[in-house]
């Protein structure tokens, strides 16, 4: 799979997975969901979701190493100021063979063009918030995230290969 069409089918899942309406109730749905599908596997990982700059869940299952807070923080960052995956902003970077200090002044200290964030875009107004995974590769961040929306948005989307 090239590049190009990553970015396009993470485009897309982002076209595809918007809410209708979105509260702290589904924050936590989602959040739930989330933390029953990496913990099953025993996967090591931090994640949360934010609205408007508040927290509204937060977790991290068993052995998550103490760094990926931070990258959990780096992640939502890109996700807000982007409105775009923070996995679509990597790879765009990676297309015009740049990074985020090179062509935005962003600090890596503050900002990660790697997988894990996506916004929650709210139909019809934009991106609200984000959701954000941290503990696996890139793909895997990304890919549980999507999925995690995608199931509880009863919808079918693209998704990248393994």
């Amino acid at each position: 799979m090239t590049l190009d069409d990553e970015i396009r089918i993470i485009t897309e899942q982002e076209a595809a997975l918007q809410f209708s309406t979105f509260n702290a109730d589904t924050a936590w749905e989602l959040g739930s969901r989330l933390r029953a599908l990496v913990a099953r596997d025993a996967r090591p990982t931090a994640f949360g979701i934010w609205m408007g700059g508040q927290t509204l869940f937060y977790a991290a299952t068993p052995n998550v190493a103490p760094g990926n807070e931070d990258w959990v923080r780096r992640k939502r960052n890109t996700v807000v100021r982007f409105a775009k995956s923070s996995f679509r902003v990597g790879k765009e970077l990676a297309r015009q063979n740049t990074t985020l200090e090179v062509r935005q002044g962003l600090t890596l200290a503050e900002y990660a063009a790697h997988g894990g964030g996506f916004p929650l875009t709210l139909r019809g107004s934009g991106c609200l918030g984000a959701i954000v995974l941290s503990g696996l590769t890139q793909p895997e961040d990304h890919e549980i995230v999507v999925a995690t929306i995608a199931d509880h948005l009863g919808v079918t989307v693209p998704r990248l290969e393994a």
